[in-house]
């Protein structure tokens, strides 16, 4: 059985999405965040303003555009693990992977950018609580459970956490791992 083709359609909308986000991502490093508005996003890329905001929600967004990966990703490590594989060690595996991207020599300029703007850093807190709580929900969907209990909601609090933290680290690899010494622990402890 062969996968089902996607339209002209929705290639168009999502290289359209793209070009935005590219668009957005080198003037905010050029000129810097706060000196570039949605108008100049939107005339540089060629779409309509609305076009723009149909695709992001706000200015900020455009700066997280692919951060909806890193919810997936540990959604993912926690419903797509082999039966035999324990939760924890998924997790950190994930986190390992997802923070050897930020952390790395390429990444470093948008997050020079995000950790100088206030509005940046407010709004990637915001995503890390919802990344925590859709986490959690996994988690607790994992343990047949109806709803998050608190040990969900912590752990997942200090998986995201333990994203950040690391992604900070002079070395983000040693973090990761003794980050997730506690997180074990405080796992067996639930």
């Amino acid at each position: 059985m062969t996968a089902p083709t996607v339209g002209r359609r929705e290639r168009k909308k999502a290289a359209t999405r793209q070009k935005i986000a590219d668009t957005a991502l080198r003037l905010f490093l050029e000129r810097g965040y706060d000196e570039v508005g949605i108008r100049d996003v939107a005339a540089e890329a060629d779409v309509a303003v609305t076009t723009l905001f149909s695709h992001f929600a706000s200015k900020e967004a455009l700066v997280f555009e692919q951060e909806e990966n890193f919810d997936r990703r540990l959604t993912q490590a926690v419903t797509d693990r082999s039966p035999d594989e324990p939760l924890i060690p998924a997790l950190r595996r994930e986190i390992h992977s997802i923070v050897r991207h930020c952390a790395s020599a390429e990444a470093a300029p948008l997050w020079r950018m995000i950790n100088n703007s206030p509005a940046l850093r407010q709004y990637e807190q915001s995503m890390r609580q919802r990344y925590a709580d859709s986490l959690a929900t996994a988690i607790a969907a994992d343990r047949n459970q109806p709803a998050p209990a608190t040990a969900c909601r912590a752990i997942a609090r200090f998986v995201i956490d333990a994203y950040a933290l690391a992604r900070e680290s002079p070395n983000p690899d040693t973090a990761v791992d003794e980050i997730f010494e506690m997180i074990e622990a405080a796992w067996k402890v639930a």
